[in-house]
């Protein structure tokens, strides 16, 4: 648990953007979703949902600042 807390400050921009695409995701596949069935992603709510997890948490990522340890 000591090792939780600063790991979730460190990546607070990431881990937000993570539940921001997952909802995004689960909103997607909502509203427009796939009604035939044979799209592999936005057929079922938990695929839409964790791909947009997973863009959520890259494209956050871009955005996290990085400590500059580089003494050249």
């Amino acid at each position: 648990m000591t090792k939780l807390i600063p790991y979730i400050k460190r990546n607070i921009i990431p881990i937000i953007g993570l539940f921001a695409g997952f909802g995004a995701g689960y909103l997607y596949w909502l509203l427009i979703g796939c009604n035939t069935g044979t799209c592999p992603i936005t057929s079922v709510w938990y695929r839409s949902a964790l791909y947009g997890a997973l863009m959520g948490w890259l494209v956050a990522g871009l955005f996290k600042k990085e400590k500059s340890g580089n003494k050249d």
